[in-house]
């Protein structure tokens, strides 16, 4: 039986307690406060629910992650990026990527963004954990991707493309920027081609904790989320 967190002080069970399937369930409630989120994200673990549905929590086994300095960027990608004058930005329109990446996707599959997640990213986002990454094409927001910043370690949540590329496009200008930052990792959650593409692999769990009890103590160098440029030098 999974184990039901208390609403005002959630403790978080051992993530090898996770039941035994690919996303890795491992309890249910709690509450969504800065404080618990960190907590989670520092454990591996991150919530994932319906709006019909009690907080729940999850530590997939095996976890995708991705060395900021390997980024992958195919041929193609980096046509693409020679030819494309899209501008860059960090942390301009943290609310507007996210409710992007909450909107169903061109499937229509439900999105897991729901309203009480959105508005409490926003609060790490005021107090400087969650971060944004921006797209524009002049000045309409066509891609990004948000995620949380604890450490040396930076915990991807979600990205959005309204243009051919331009999540992707996101992901490498985030990537070079860590790795300028010395992060030293990236977590994707859980496989997907997308992300394969970009370079990014699975590890055990087990290792996945370990290098968080590393990383997230660790400061990374000259981290500044103020960025605003147009890039197209990422091909170098």
């Amino acid at each position: 039986m999974l184990p039901w967190l208390d609403p005002d002080c959630p403790v978080f069970p051992d993530v090898s307690n996770a039941l035994n399937e690919p996303d890795g369930l491992l309890a249910v409630g709690g509450n969504l406060l800065p404080g618990t989120l960190i907590d989670a994200y520092r454990q591996g673990i991150f919530p994932w629910y319906n709006d019909d549905e009690p907080y729940l929590w999850w530590s997939p086994d095996p976890r995708t992650v991705l060395h900021p300095r390997d980024v992958h960027i195919s041929k193609s990608l980096k046509k693409f990026i020679r030819k494309t004058a899209f501008n860059l930005s960090f942390d301009r329109a943290f609310s507007e990527v996210i409710r992007e990446c909450a909107k169903p996707r061109e499937s229509g599959s439900d999105t897991w963004i729901t309203r009480d997640m959105i508005s409490a990213y926003e609060v790490l986002h005021e107090l400087g954990h969650a971060h944004s990454v921006e797209v524009w094409e002049n000045d309409t927001l066509v891609g990004g991707l948000y995620g949380l910043a604890i450490g040396q370690v930076f915990f991807g949540e979600s990205m959005f493309s309204r243009r051919d590329n331009s999540s992707k496009y996101a992901f490498v200008v985030l990537c070079r920027h860590l790795s300028l930052w010395q992060f030293s990792l990236l977590d994707c959650q859980v496989r997907n081609s997308h992300l394969a593409t970009l370079g990014a692999s699975t590890i055990p769990r087990a290792e996945f904790v370990r290098q968080l009890d590393t990383y997230c103590s660790q400061t990374p160098t000259g981290a500044n989320w103020k960025v605003e440029r147009q890039w197209n030098d990422l091909t170098q």
